[in-house]
């Protein structure tokens, strides 16, 4: 499976900015995908995850909720965050996942169960 992001740049605070992950090599529409973060010197962070069925169900992490809207499509092979009112504290690295098996049954948080990352786009929110 291979992801790779793209999108990401330099914002002002209340801007907004869409990112997208492009997969190739696998059953793209039998996997659940997610958009994880990591700012400097801080632990990957939960984004956002969407199930493989994207009407099936989305997730947020507590940080984007209201703010940002996780889509795909599953013709296309893409994954989309879109992210509004960028908040300083939003500048990170951001990477699209993949889970590691397919038809996953429930959305999760935990690093672990993502097996597939792509390279990670940077954005930077200015206050």
């Amino acid at each position: 499976v291979q992801l790779q992001a793209s999108g990401g740049g330099l914002m002002q605070a209340g801007g907004s900015l869409r990112l997208s992950c492009a997969a190739s090599g696998c059953s793209f529409n039998t996997y659940n995908m997610a958009w994880f973060r990591q700012a400097p010197g801080k632990e990957r962070e939960f984004v956002a995850a969407v199930k493989w069925r994207g009407s099936r169900g989305t997730y947020y992490g507590d940080s984007v909720k209201g703010r940002f809207t996780i889509s795909r499509d599953n013709i296309k092979n893409t994954v989309d965050l879109q992210m509004n009112d960028l908040k300083p504290e939003d500048t990170a690295v951001y990477y699209c996942a993949a889970e590691g098996r397919p038809f996953g049954t429930v959305l999760t948080e935990q690093r672990v169960a993502y097996a597939y990352w792509g390279q990670g786009t940077q954005v930077t929110v200015s206050s």
